[in-house]
């Protein structure tokens, strides 16, 4: 039998673990559950199917993709109503880096920005 990949979670180092969970949690609707006194101190941030881990970068600044190599989000999540889920972002404050709009590479997507400058997309491939 084939083995096959199931599921994957993003792991995003943070300077202020803290910060950027309650960011997640009251800006985007995640919630979040504290493993902070474990070997290695984490926060996992769960919302429908999906699950973000936050881990401590120990004072290192956050670094995005697009920074670093010139393009490239830090994230990206498939999701078919980008219309409502844009909507609800906005109204809790969220920042929007680009709107929705079907790319040239087939997608229909939207870009925001995290608490510490990530790029995270949201979209679904279209024909």
């Amino acid at each position: 039998m084939k083995n096959l990949l199931l599921l994957s979670h993003c792991v995003f180092p943070t300077p202020d673990i803290i910060q950027t969970a309650n960011f997640y949690e009251q800006k985007m609707g995640f919630t979040a559950v504290h493993y902070l006194n474990a070997t290695e101190p984490h926060i996992c941030l769960y919302r429908d199917s999906t699950e973000i881990i936050l881990t401590e970068s120990r004072g290192q600044k956050v670094v995005p993709n697009r920074e670093l190599y010139g393009y490239g989000y830090d994230a990206y999540f498939i999701t078919k109503d980008q219309e409502e889920l844009q909507k609800e972002l906005i109204e809790s404050g969220v920042k929007i880096v680009r709107s929705i709009a079907n790319t040239d590479y087939h997608n229909k997507e939207f870009v925001m920005e995290d608490i510490d400058g990530r790029w995270i997309a949201f979209g679904i491939k279209v024909n």
